[in-house]
């Protein structure tokens, strides 16, 4: 029998990717997508409906405006994105409990948020795995995409749904890289060109705030051309 997994879609590469390594796992796939209050939530919206099309996924769209009106992040509300150089690591910035500085594009709690309603999603149409691209390999201050968390979250999962429901947190670039995660979408021929990374513009990329930085990176190092079109 074919089972069924929720992926969390943003638009982005690494989303994309984990929808792709859900597929070679033979899941039928659901995607779950949302906008938060993004500045380019037009674009994410429109590459998550084009990858759900490519992997002949189920859509469903939600909005979490709440992040937005509670704010705390430069990529919600009236806040200014960073060029990379510059984004997270100053002197007003929080850490983590490992002393890792928190950067200003953390939207706080968001992928619990987003892992709460991809539970809630595949409770409720017998999915049996929730996968979320999220990693830690550029960013150690993202205190929701350590594997810490993921475990931790599954024991909420665990006990929070019905005793019959068993249903998996799958988040497996959780302990890598970037780069690996390119290499990886190489490997299973991810459509990069249908993702979007930056935070800034919705056309053509910016190249400088760090989403595209470290995206330009990562192809570099995977010795790989990134599709898309930046301005800088």
């Amino acid at each position: 029998m074919t089972e069924h997994a929720v992926v969390l879609v943003s638009g982005g590469m690494d989303s994309a990717t984990a929808a792709a390594e859900a597929a070679s796992r033979d899941y039928d796939l659901h995607f779950l997508h949302t906008s938060y209050g993004q500045e380019t939530a037009g674009k994410e919206y429109e590459c998550a409906r084009d990858l759900a099309d490519h992997y002949d996924a189920r859509f469903f769209h939600a909005e979490t405006d709440h992040l937005a009106r509670i704010g705390g992040s430069s990529l919600v509300g009236d806040g200014t994105v960073e060029d990379a150089d510059s984004a997270g690591g100053g002197e007003n910035d929080d850490t983590t409990e490992d002393g890792d500085a928190v950067p200003s594009t953390y939207v706080p709690f968001r992928n619990a948020n987003l892992l709460s309603m991809a539970v809630s999603y595949a409770e409720a149409n017998d999915c049996s795995a929730v996968f979320i691209g999220a990693h830690t390999g550029d960013f150690q201050g993202y205190p929701d995409c350590r594997p810490a968390f993921f475990d931790a979250f599954q024991t909420v999962v665990d006990e929070g749904t019905a005793q019959e429901t068993t249903i998996s947190i799958e988040a497996p670039f959780a302990s890598g890289s970037k780069t690996a995660i390119v290499e990886r979408g190489l490997e299973l021929d991810v459509p990069f060109e249908k993702t979007w990374s930056c935070y800034r513009s919705e056309e053509p990329a910016c190249g400088t705030c760090d989403a595209c930085v470290y995206r330009l990176r990562a192809f570099e190092e995977a010795a790989a051309t990134d599709p898309i079109e930046y301005a800088e």
